[in-house]
């Protein structure tokens, strides 16, 4: 299925407001890979490759994901992931090959200057 080596462990659901941004964030030493959707409203989602010596670290991609494009994204291991909601609220999914470890997570900050994740314009993020 897409290159993606199962089973995944946990799923996870989160429902956020409008203009919520979710920090850009990873697990330090139990990295989790994650098949993420939106199943209510929409968001704009951003990983980073946070790999050292990686041919993209620091590199960074975004996507629209929705109810209506039904899109869904691969956060591969090691790469920190985070998204701004668009709409009303928005529904987000997760399905994780980890198991989620709070005192192992870590983040960057949303406007990182070396990063420069391009937020879409009008965000006031919360």
């Amino acid at each position: 299925m897409a290159g993606i080596d199962l089973p995944f462990v946990q799923d996870n659901h989160s429902r956020s407001s409008e203009n919520v941004l979710r920090v850009l964030h990873f697990q330090k030493t139990k990295p989790q890979g994650k098949l993420v959707r939106v199943v209510r409203g929409e968001v704009f989602d951003a990983i980073v490759d946070i790999r050292k010596g990686s041919s993209t670290y620091g590199q960074w991609i975004g996507v629209t994901l929705s109810e209506e494009n039904k899109s869904q994204l691969w956060v591969s291991p090691r790469l920190a992931h985070g998204f701004a909601v668009l709409s009303d609220t928005a529904d987000f999914e997760y399905k994780c090959k980890g198991y989620y470890d709070p005192s192992d997570e870590g983040g960057l900050i949303w406007n990182d200057p070396d990063v420069g994740v391009e937020w879409p314009t009008g965000i006031e993020p919360i």
